[in-house]
């Protein structure tokens, strides 16, 4: 069985937005990686959203690029711009095409589809399959989006529509998701936060419907994709020689599903310090975002009917406020004006319980 230095556990985004760093800065010259991942080919299968807060290696993956999104409630819309931190959507099919390019020139890393065929005794793990206890009692985010194309010029390809919650809510929180890349073609997701329910899941429907209510009958769908993200954080044990990396060392933003930019972030911190990583501390989210986001699921869960309102106001006076603080990137000042928009009893009830 084969040996090697490094190995990483899951070839998708987590897994090779690392491999990625740290073969560009050279880490790997002298070092052998193996990853381990299952599919047979790579292919076009998600879409990752963000507000550019930091810089990241894949500004040639990225098929759209927004200065402006909306928020819509049953009663109330707004349209927010974001000059300074634009929306930014990146096209997983240019991602993985850019990296496994770049990987296949290396001979020192090589693709295996299964660990058994390692001897992993000696080296480093990079772990980005998470455990998942209690999968169905805990808050996902779930969805499921179409790109369509249209013959005749229909969006508004100026503005994201970041969530639409005029629709029906079931008890939950749901909104609908539209990424307008032309006046032509548009990704159109319906989005819920809730536990796991096969009652929510009609998905294709849900769509349909909302389709029907933007005034658009001439279509046809060009991709598909459909996905869950855990609102909570996976077992994350410290082992010897081993380190979680993705949603599984805990890079999803669980008030907002957002993972990209953490797993960058967190792949530059490895690359730092990948020649001490048997003694490095443990990378994680800030404390005050894991606290507050704690609060605030508790509150989705036992007031759903009161989030549409509380993401509307979250950007009232100040925009830049809201989106790092949505982004781990705000001040004490910044972190209070986002509070101080918040249901005040709700909250302060939620800390307790």
């Amino acid at each position: 069985m084969k040996e090697f230095d490094y190995v990483i556990i899951g070839g998708g985004c987590a897994g090779l937005s690392l491999a990625y760093e740290l073969d560009i800065h050279q880490k790997l010259n002298k070092k052998t990686l193996a990853i381990v991942e299952p599919r047979t080919e790579y292919k076009r299968d998600k879409t990752w959203s963000f507000w550019n807060v930091s810089s990241h290696n894949f500004d040639d993956c990225v098929k759209k690029s927004w200065k402006k999104f909306s928020i819509k409630t049953s009663s109330d819309s707004k349209v927010i711009k974001c000059d300074s931190f634009p929306y930014e959507s990146i096209d997983s099919g240019l991602f993985y095409n850019k990296i496994n390019e770049r990987l296949g020139k290396n001979k020192n890393i090589k693709f295996f589809k299964n660990i058994k065929d390692l001897n992993t005794n000696n080296a480093f793990i990079f772990n980005s399959v998470p455990s998942l206890e209690n999968a169905e009692s805990n808050l996902w985010q779930h969805f499921h989006g179409i790109e369509i194309e249209t013959s005749e010029e229909f969006f508004n390809d100026s503005t994201v529509d970041l969530m639409d919650f005029d629709c029906d809510q079931r008890n939950n929180v749901h909104f609908f998701y539209v990424l307008p890349f032309n006046k032509n073609k548009a990704m159109i997701e319906t989005t819920w936060l809730s536990k796991k329910d096969g009652v929510l899941k009609d998905y294709e429907s849900q769509i349909k419907n909302h389709i029907n209510r933007l005034g658009l009958k001439d279509y046809k769908v060009n991709f598909k994709e459909e996905g869950s993200i855990p609102l909570f954080h996976p077992i994350n044990e410290k082992e010897k020689n081993r380190i979680n990396i993705g949603t599984a060392g805990g890079m999803t933003r669980l008030s907002t599903g957002y993972t990209f930019l953490n797993i960058q972030e967190h792949s530059k911190f490895i690359r730092m310090n990948i020649e001490n990583i048997k003694n490095t501390k443990k990378y994680e989210i800030g404390k005050k975002y894991q606290f507050l986001d704690k609060i605030f699921l508790r509150v989705l869960e036992k007031h759903p009917e009161k989030m549409p309102h509380i993401f509307f106001n979250m950007f009232g006076t100040s925009s830049v406020a809201a989106i790092k603080f949505l982004s781990n990137k705000s001040n004490v000042l910044e972190d209070l004006s986002i509070i101080s928009k918040m249901p005040k009893w709700i909250f302060i009830r939620s800390i307790f319980n």
